[in-house]
């Protein structure tokens, strides 16, 4: 099967972005049909392959370029990485402030940057928890 997989690759060819197919079907990869109106998607084990692969790329970004991070505890590492995850790095290197009190020890001032951010404002569940956490240095369960 290895060469009927190989025609599959050379016919369908590899685009790493979401497109319309020659139908206007919203395709990924290989051809995968991902378009709700006709049914495809992916799996959740397919999704949390994903995620984990996604979540590997931003733990080395966050090593990368916040020198302090491994210093942090768990959970306080797990702030920066879910904001880095939403926002991307550059988003979350725009909390200057907010990333100085983290280096500080600084966690109540962190947290109370964080929630008077844009970003809290557009997320203000999330924000309030990752602040919390922040503050508490104890995972918040939501």
């Amino acid at each position: 099967m290895t060469k009927g997989v190989a025609q599959i690759k050379r016919h369908e060819g590899l685009v790493l972005n979401a497109y319309k197919d020659s139908l206007g079907y919203l395709t990924i990869g290989y051809g995968r049909l991902i378009d709700k109106a006709k049914h495809g998607g992916i799996s959740e084990g397919e999704a949390e392959y994903l995620l984990q692969n996604d979540v590997s790329a931003v733990l080395s970004v966050l090593h990368r370029n916040i020198p302090f991070f491994d210093s942090l505890s768990i959970p306080r590492q797990a702030v920066l990485m879910n904001m880095a995850f939403q926002m991307g790095i550059t988003g979350l290197m725009k909390f200057k402030k907010t990333l100085s009190l983290v280096e500080m020890g600084d966690y109540d001032g962190a947290a109370d940057g964080m929630l008077k951010s844009l970003w809290a404002k557009q997320t203000p569940n999330r924000a309030t928890e990752m602040a919390e956490q922040m503050r508490s240095g104890e995972w918040q369960s939501g």
